[in-house]
């Protein structure tokens, strides 16, 4: 017996379709949800322009048809305008979605670049709905950041250090043409050399790129950055363990219920240690609550940062650094001298006591911050002495103003350990979902209000697919009412 394979129909057959288009989507496809949702919103509060109509003049496509079609296309992996032009033609969800429209790519790039403050606001209404549906716990926030590829080759990057090596070698090199003119055919005569007119022209080359550089110098200078992009001004270099050359620094605030994203940002900041009070604040915020407790990797500790996040009524949970260079030579380290708040004073590891001497400032992180010193008042006659400090002088520690805030926080964590396990669990599935299932590590457009624009619509994409699956779409459309 011979099994046959299933087999198509002829494409010359004639076929009875549906009469209404309406009737290739199901009553649950969130296709529903999005056209909902977004006729629900009032585009020109939100801040999106043309959201009315020009009374003269060609008539333009309607907003809201153009950001249904850019939810839908985040949601499933479609970001780019010319994909998203294509999929006007071709795909049956697009043609109901959009009844039938099919605007150009061109007029879908222009809407993404021109409302680029306005995606934001739809991110927070889909929040707001999220409320709601009381989909938010409203009690423990994670936050972290990732690291998303710009569109700048490192090549195109150029930090203080790496301009300044780049203008000796550039001296270096003219140098040594210089030397070359100079120099008789008759001490080398076997060594094939350049010509003194073709030495010049490089030499010319050379003073020309010598101009460049300076000026990218000056710029800096007068900026107070220590970076500059050439391709997209606003992107900066990572160090190398991030695996992104030259990017932006994404944040997120997810809430431990069902791990959906509260509030994002998008910063060119290198590192995440001024970031933790503006999120935390901004999800409170968004949350409507009047406590809140955030949890945050190491790199958010900062005390001026957990401050103010103190006085705003919100708990953190963050893991101190431990940044002595004494406790790298085997010596004392600052985590081994205990504090005493009622004197003002720190008590050594020996028993002996270290009094406050003086406020001062220091540069770190290209930032002036005030210090509290606190001197050793017998270390001279102390046994334990090579144990703590290499110097002659009395062992000194330093501490911020601010620092009260940090012991109050490590109290807290003592009392509640399982808030720091649960972090990973709750902020690092949403980034690994937007970058790796839904394909969005790298951004299209350039500059810091436009990759805000599109990590929104990742965001917001990342959220709808989550409650979707969660609520179904039935519900979130009687939600909107």
């Amino acid at each position: 017996m011979i099994v046959s394979y299933i087999t198509g129909v002829s494409r010359g057959q004639v076929v009875l379709f549906p009469e209404s288009i309406d009737d290739y989507i199901s009553e649950d496809n969130p296709l529903r949800f999005i056209d909902a949702f977004v006729e629900h919103m009032d585009l020109h509060k939100l801040g999106f322009i043309r959201a009315e109509p020009a009374k003269t003049g060609r008539p333009g496509y309607e907003p809201k048809d153009l950001l249904k079609l850019y939810i839908y296309g985040y949601k499933n992996r479609i970001t780019s305008s010319r994909r998203l032009e294509q999929e006007t033609h071709r795909n049956m969800e697009v043609v109901w979605l959009l009844r039938r429209l099919r605007p150009d790519f061109k007029t879908l790039s222009d809407f993404r670049k021109d409302n680029v403050k306005a995606f934001k606001s739809v991110f927070r209404q889909f929040t707001l709905l999220c409320n709601v549906l009381d989909l938010f716990s409203g009690e423990l926030v994670a936050i972290d950041g990732t690291k998303i590829k710009g569109v700048n080759n490192i090549s195109r990057n150029y930090s203080k250090p790496l301009l300044q090596e780049k203008l000796k070698e550039i001296n270096r090199r003219i140098d040594a043409y210089l030397k070359d003119i100079e120099e008789t055919d008759e001490r080398e005569p076997d060594r094939p050399r350049l010509t003194a007119v073709a030495l010049k022209e490089k030499i010319n080359g050379l003073e020309a790129k010598k101009g460049e550089y300076k000026n990218m110098l000056e710029a800096m200078e007068q900026s107070g950055e220590t970076q500059i992009s050439l391709t997209d001004s606003d992107s900066r270099s990572f160090p190398k363990k991030f695996g992104v050359p030259v990017g932006y620094n994404a944040q997120a605030a997810v809430d431990e219920k069902h791990h959906l994203i509260v509030e994002q940002e998008v910063t060119n900041a290198v590192t995440d240690i001024d970031q933790l009070s503006a999120m935390a604040i901004k999800s409170k915020e968004a949350l409507g609550v009047e406590r809140l407790k955030v949890v945050a990797d190491a790199g958010y500790c900062n005390a001026k940062e957990i401050k103010a996040c103190e006085e705003a009524g919100i708990e953190t949970y963050t893991p101190k650094i431990n940044t002595s260079n004494s406790t790298k030579k085997g010596l004392y380290g600052k985590e081994q001298f205990t504090y005493d708040a009622t004197n003002n004073c720190y008590h050594c590891p020996a028993g002996k006591k270290l009094s406050y001497r003086f406020e001062g400032y220091e540069k770190r992180r290209d930032k002036q911050r005030s210090v509290l010193y606190y001197v050793g008042e017998s270390c001279q006659r102390c046994e334990q002495k090579p144990l703590c400090t290499e110097s002659k002088d009395p062992r000194r520690i330093t501490r911020c103003p601010e620092e009260d805030a940090i012991d109050r926080m490590q109290a807290r964590m003592k009392q509640h350990p399982e808030i720091i396990k649960k972090r990973k669990q709750i902020v690092e599935h949403p980034f690994g979902t937007i970058k790796f299932w839904n394909h969005q590590n790298a951004f299209l457009m350039k500059g810091l209000e436009k990759v805000r624009a599109e990590f929104s619509l990742s965001t917001l994409a990342y959220n709808m697919k989550r409650v979707i699956n969660i609520v179904g779409v039935e519900k979130m459309i009687e939600a909107l009412v």
